[in-house]
């Protein structure tokens, strides 16, 4: 496969997984904390590496503050959004690269589901100007959902995930552009 065509698939391939989490996350809003997105984040990151999990997410918290049926998100959450899932990849790349068995990760979903929380504070407070400690104990029941979501979503559905993505991704990545006549993009 020559570099063109193995870039346009990664294109492609961010793309997809950009719109799973962003139409899961979207399906989900009516329960407040309750996604696949930990446990998507932690796939692809597995899957896919730091750079194409970087993207995804890049494009993932853009459409949502752009593009959620709840309105766009004020602009100071955006670079909290951004930094908090950028932890995952960040993480499991570098301190947790050798962390790979279910139990495991399903732990590091629980705990992210505060850390989440935790990014936001700052930004909260400076919008708000709420005192730090009422804002951490009105969002504690929040990132405990977030923290269990992550948990029993990585813990229950990591595996069977993973064996589906890792035979998609190599069809995917196999298939050979098609034959016929196509003439090159002009400009």
């Amino acid at each position: 496969m020559n570099h063109v065509h193995r870039t346009i698939k990664d294109v492609v391939l961010v793309s997809i997984c950009a719109s799973v989490l962003f139409v899961q996350q979207l399906a989900l809003a009516f329960l407040p904390n309750i996604q696949f997105t930990v446990m998507l984040v932690i796939l692809y990151t597995r899957m896919l590496g730091f750079k194409k999990t970087a993207l995804i997410i890049l494009v993932h918290v853009i459409a949502v503050n752009l593009f959620s049926p709840m309105g766009p998100t004020l602009p100071v959450f955006f670079p909290a959004m951004l930094i908090a899932w950028m932890i995952i990849p960040v993480t499991l790349q570098t301190i947790f690269r050798r962390m790979h068995g279910t139990l495991s990760l399903s732990i590091y979903a629980f705990f992210f589901g505060f850390v989440y929380g935790w990014v936001f504070i700052p930004f909260a407070i400076f919008l708000t100007d709420a005192p730090f400690q009422a804002y951490l104990l009105t969002d504690l029941p929040f990132e405990i959902v977030m923290g269990v979501s992550g948990f029993l979503t990585t813990f229950w559905l990591y595996e069977p995930l993973q064996a589906v993505f890792k035979r998609e991704k190599a069809a995917f990545y196999e298939q050979k552009p098609l034959k016929g006549k196509h003439t090159p993009l002009s400009s």
